[in-house]
């Protein structure tokens, strides 16, 4: 048998489709994106034998200096903590220094591997729904305009994560103009030329879930995120949309607040992330 750790390339998509939705151990990360579309990038490797893929990893970074653990999956025909070393391994001799590798553990298999690699436990990401009426609309300051967004939007918009979030949390544009694409609301607050807020919500299944939600540091506490909120759960409720969720990390006391303020309770799961510092 001759196996070999190679790059995924364009023409392995229907060989990991298999991998992704037939097999029994698959991490896929909670992003925008399918994980067809990061291939071609270099942090994307596949374990073949005789000419059948038989594991993969991928973690291209997105933004820059951060690379989540977006795709790993095996077959039967290799044990899973030797697809996982294997591949990790070879992304430990070709990622960059100076890059933080992240993931969510989905599943405690996940989460054992994560451990046993000398993943770091750095916080929790907490679940929540909001399942009431809609309560009236906040009257925002007068200086403050809220509207629909629009494609043009999406380079402030990203300049207003990049303020708002740490490093790991925040996302690019490529990131947002794909999460715009998905979305079934998406508002932003403005004061004259700027854009000081904004919310991205997409459809599920069950209702719609908060993607995104942030405010400049320098204009929070003082109405727009729960703005925000509101206006989003009253068009929810136009579309006979009962049912919101968000999820949150357990250290984020200002956006917890906010959310259990206007009525998002807790649903009791959480998963935890995990990092490794190259």
């Amino acid at each position: 048998m001759v196996t070999r750790i190679r790059h995924a390339q364009a023409s392995d998509q229907t060989r990991l489709a298999n991998l992704i939705y037939f097999d029994e151990h698959v991490h896929r990360h909670l992003d925008w994106r399918s994980p067809f579309d990061w291939l071609g990038a270099p942090e994307y490797w596949v374990i073949e034998q005789d000419d059948v893929v038989v594991a993969v990893l991928a973690c291209p970074p997105d933004p820059e200096k951060i690379a989540w653990l977006r795709l790993f999956a095996h077959s039967n025909q290799v044990a899973l903590k030797d697809a996982w070393h294997a591949l990790w391994q070879t992304a430990l001799n070709e990622l960059p220094a100076g890059l933080t590798v992240a993931a969510i553990g989905m599943s405690p298999w996940v989460q054992d591997l994560l451990r046993q690699s000398n993943f770091r436990l750095t916080q929790q990401i907490i679940m929540l729904e909001y399942t009431g009426k809609a309560s009236p609309r906040r009257m925002m300051p007068p200086e403050i305009s809220l509207r629909s967004m629009n494609f043009q939007d999406l380079p402030d918009v990203t300049r207003l994560d990049a303020t708002a979030f740490t490093p790991l949390w925040r996302n690019s544009l490529p990131a947002l103009q794909q999460a715009f694409r998905q979305a079934q609301f998406a508002s932003i607050a403005t004061r004259g030329s700027s854009t000081i807020g904004y919310q991205i919500s997409t459809k599920t299944p069950v209702g719609a879930h908060l993607a995104r939600l942030a405010v400049d540091p320098s204009s929070q506490n003082s109405g727009i995120g729960c703005g925000l909120l509101q206006e989003l759960l009253f068009q929810a409720q136009r579309a006979n949309i009962r049912r919101i969720t968000v999820n949150t990390q357990n250290d984020n006391a200002a956006s917890l607040a906010l959310y259990q303020k206007i009525g998002f309770r807790r649903t009791g799961e959480q998963y935890p992330v995990y990092t490794y510092f190259m």
